[in-house]
């Protein structure tokens, strides 16, 4: 039986690690004062002052003594510069953030490219929806200045008024629509009010003729009190809730007279509200439960069969304005008696064109009709 001892083993190893000086001198303190070791730069909290340069290193250089380096950015040229601000324009156009805009293209050597910047946004804009024309020219207001000059803006215009014979290929109201961005470039002061005057009596092309002539007419119509600032109007999210519930009011108004779905379906998708479509659906079947005959009634079928199949509304939002008139139906059949007789009708009817499935139907409500015990049932009430 071996004993064990209270000393520590000892072995090579273990003489090898140990931080103690193997002469036996010193104090038994770490090495450098704890500022030394594998991957450690010095001492926990110690300031290291300005390096001296030492000019007898050979690699000493003279010339490079008080130099100063700065990250340059080459200048766009025509070839990068539509492939880079381009996306710049049209992740605007889903944000709508102008400050961002204004930072990315300071953070470009626009060079001699900056007067490229606002016909490449307008000539966007031309194809966009009218939300985004208006998100164009608040644009144009915030850049002039950080960004652009009053003579970038001039050169710009200038330079679309050229080529307005190739954007009409692509876009018809081209000449009309360069008008309004030309007027409200002057009403936000960013155009000089000269700008128009100083082309009558030299313009040959008949496009720019009529784009000159718009923009003259817009500006004295705001004489009037037109508002030239919010001449594209607003974007359907940002539009207040009552004002969308009229225009769809008197969207459906006008359909119920002229019977055009296809135009229906333009207006609708004009007013960019998506998310907003099942006040639509809703508006409309409430429409057919009120009309007095079967026209009105065939004619809402037929719009939501037309805008379903083309998918302007989608399934979910279809089935949420259904599902709104099951919830009103008690509501709606107090101003019109036969609503439940109706509703019925009409679920039925949307089953087989396909507007809707058969779970959407089953849930439809329906009024159990009134039972009375007669005399001749022996006091049984009928089942």
């Amino acid at each position: 039986m071996v004993r064990g001892t209270s000393a520590a083993p000892t072995s090579p190893k273990s003489k090898l690690l140990d931080r103690k000086s193997r002469q036996g001198k010193g104090r038994g303190l770490p090495k450098k004062g704890g500022a030394g070791g594998k991957g450690v730069w010095g001492r926990s909290g110690e300031v290291y002052g300005p390096e001296q340069v030492d000019e007898k290193d050979p690699n000493y250089d003279e010339t490079q003594e008080n130099c100063v380096y700065e990250t340059v950015v080459p200048p766009l040229n025509e070839r990068d510069f539509e492939k880079t601000v381009t996306p710049i324009v049209q992740e605007y156009f889903e944000h709508g953030d102008t400050n961002e805009v204004t930072e990315l293209l300071k953070g470009l050597n626009l060079g001699t490219m900056r007067s490229e910047v606002p016909s490449l946004a307008v000539s966007l804009a031309l194809e966009a929806k009218a939300s985004q024309r208006e998100l164009t020219s608040r644009l144009l207001s915030d850049l002039c200045g950080p960004v652009l000059s009053h003579s970038d803006l001039e050169n710009s215009f200038d330079k679309l008024l050229r080529e307005l014979p190739d954007l009409v290929l692509d876009t018809p109201g081209a000449p009309q629509l360069v008008g309004q961005f030309i007027a409200r470039a002057v009403s936000d002061q960013i155009l000089s009010e000269g700008y128009i005057e100083g082309y009558k009596g030299r313009v040959d092309c008949e496009y720019a003729r009529a784009a000159l002539d718009r923009a003259a007419v817009l500006l004295k119509m705001s004489l009037g009190g037109l508002r030239i600032d919010n001449q594209w109007g607003t974007g359907g999210g940002q539009r207040p809730v009552m004002q969308l519930i009229k225009e769809m009011s008197l969207l459906l108004k006008e359909y119920i007279v002229s019977g055009d779905c296809k135009e229906a379906e333009r207006c609708l998708k004009d007013l960019e509200v998506p998310h907003f479509h099942h006040e639509f659906v809703y508006k409309a079947i409430v429409m057919a439960l009120e009309s007095k005959g079967d026209k009105t009634f065939n004619m809402v079928l037929q719009l939501l069969k037309s805008i379903s199949a083309s998918s302007v509304i989608t399934v979910d939002q279809m089935r949420r304005g259904y599902m709104r008139v099951y919830m009103d139906i008690a509501e709606i059949n107090i101003d019109v008696p036969r609503a439940y007789f109706l509703l019925e009708q009409f679920v039925d009817q949307s089953l087989s064109r396909g507007i809707i499935d058969v779970k959407l139907r089953d849930v439809c409500p329906c009024r159990g009709r009134k039972r009375f015990v007669s005399e001749g049932d022996g006091g049984l009430v009928k089942l």
